[in-house]
C-alpha cells in the first residue's frame, strides 16, 4: 500500500485588496522609491495595452493580448530577476519585458508583424515572445540545463498561463527540471481563463501549485494582484535556484479583466457582474492605496505619472508607425541557420519580384 502524501500549499500576500498591510513587508518594500518604480511600471504597462488595442482596432497592429488586471504578476516577476537571468514568456508578459529593458517601440514593432521587434534592447539572451501555449517551457528547461552544466550562477524564469499547465510541453519541462534539479522557476499566471475555458473546466487539480510535487519539487501560491508579494516569492525562488536548490512552481492568483485577445469577446462566456467583483482587486489601485497611506502619494503625483506614461507610449507609437516596413525577403531570415533549398528558391523569387524582375 502506498501512503497518500499530505500536501500543504503556502500562500503569500502582504497587501489586501484595499492596499492595507496584513503582514511584515519584505526589506525591498521598505523603500518608497522601489515601490513607486513598481507602480509606474504597472501603469506604463496598462497604458501600453490601451494604446496597442487602439492601434489594433484601427488596423495598425496585429492581434494583441492585453494584461489588464494582471500587471502585478509580470512586473513582480520581471522585477525579481537579475540581468544575467533568462526570461521565457508567452504573449502576455509585456510588463516583465519592460522590467527587463525591452522598449515599447520594440513591442509595438513585434505586434505589428515585424520580427525586428524581437531584437530587444534588453538582455539579448531572453527568449522571444512565444505564441503557442506552453511550447517555450522545454526551451526554458534547456537553457537552465545549460547553466547547470556550465556551472553558472544563473536562473530561468518561465511564465505561462493556467491553461498551459494542462499541456504536455509544460509537464515534460517540469519533470526534467525536477529530475535534473535545474535552476528554473515556473511562474503560472492563473488568470482563471484558458481563453474561453474556465480554470475549473480544464483541470481537476485543487491548485495548480500542487502539480509541482508530482515532479519532485515544491509549489506555492501568491496573491497575483499584490506586486510586493509576487516580487518577493519570485526573488526568493530565483535565488534558491541560482544557489543549486532546484526548481519551484509559483501559482499567481489573479484575474483577466478583459478579452483573451483582440480576437476574443469574453462577454459571450462570462458575466459583467463577476468581472466587476474582480475589478475590486485591481493590482494598480491596491498599490496606489498603499502608497497614498504610507508615502503621501497625492492626486498630483498620480496625474503627473499618468501624463508621463501616456507621453512615453504615444511617442513610442509614433516611432513605430514611422518605421519603414521590412523588406519582404526578411520573412525567411529567422527560420534556419541555413535555408533549405525549397525555401531558398522562394526567397530568390521574392527578391526578383521586389526588384521588378518577376
Amino acid at each position: 500500500m502506498t501512503e497518500d502524501v499530505d500536501i500543504e500549499i503556502e500562500h503569500t500576500c502582504f497587501l489586501d485588496s484595499q492596499g492595507k498591510v496584513i503582514g511584515p513587508l519584505p526589506a525591498f518594500a521598505q523603500d518608497p522609491k522601489t515601490l513607486i518604480g513598481l507602480y509606474r511600471a504597472m501603469v506604463l504597462t496598462r497604458t501600453f495595452d490601451a494604446k496597442a488595442i487602439a492601434l489594433q482596432r484601427t488596423g495598425r497592429l496585429g492581434t494583441y493580448a492585453s494584461s489588464l488586471g494582471q500587471e502585478a504578476v509580470t512586473i513582480g516577476g520581471g522585477g525579481a530577476m537579475l540581468n544575467e537571468d533568462v526570461l521565457a514568456g508567452t504573449y502576455r508578459e509585456q510588463g516583465a519585458q519592460f522590467m527587463r529593458g525591452v522598449t515599447a517601440v520594440e513591442l509595438f514593432t513585434y505586434w505589428g508583424g515585424d520580427e525586428r521587434g524581437s531584437n530587444f534592447a534588453g538582455p539579448v539572451h531572453d527568449f522571444p515572445i512565444s505564441i503557442p501555449v506552453g511550447s517555450h517551457a522545454p526551451h526554458a528547461a534547456g537553457a537552465a540545463l545549460a547553466f547547470k552544466l556550465r556551472g553558472e550562477q544563473r536562473a530561468v524564469l518561465c511564465i505561462f498561463g493556467d491553461g498551459a499547465t494542462s499541456k504536455g510541453d509544460v509537464y515534460e519541462a517540469m519533470n526534467l527540471a525536477g529530475v535534473w534539479k535545474l535552476p528554473l522557476v515556473f511562474l503560472v499566471n492563473n488568470n482563471q481563463w484558458a481563453i474561453s475555458v474556465p480554470r475549473a473546466a480544464q483541470t481537476a487539480s485543487r491548485t495548480l501549485a500542487q502539480k509541482a510535487f508530482a515532479c519532485g519539487f515544491g509549489g506555492e501560491q501568491v496573491d497575483g494582484n499584490d506586486v510586493i508579494a509576487v516580487r518577493h516569492v519570485v526573488a526568493e525562488a530565483l535565488a534558491n535556484a541560482r544557489g543549486g536548490g532546484g526548481p519551484r512552481l509559483i501559482e499567481a492568483l489573479t484575474y483577466r479583466l478583459t478579452d483573451h485577445t483582440t480576437a476574443d469577446d469574453a462577454s459571450r462566456y462570462r458575466d459583467d457582474e463577476t468581472v466587476g467583483e474582480f475589478w475590486k482587486r485591481d493590482p494598480i489601485a491596491r498599490l496606489r492605496n498603499y502608497l497614498s497611506e504610507s508615502s503621501g502619494w497625492t492626486r498630483e503625483d498620480e496625474e503627473a505619472l499618468i501624463a508621463d506614461c501616456a507621453a512615453e507610449i504615444d511617442k513610442a507609437a509614433e516611432e513605430y508607425l514611422a518605421l519603414a516596413p521590412a523588406s519582404p525577403e526578411t520573412m525567411f531570415d529567422y527560420l534556419y541557420a541555413s535555408l533549405p533549398k525549397d525555401l531558398a528558391a522562394q526567397r530568390d523569387e521574392v527578391l526578383k519580384k521586389a526588384a521588378g524582375d518577376g
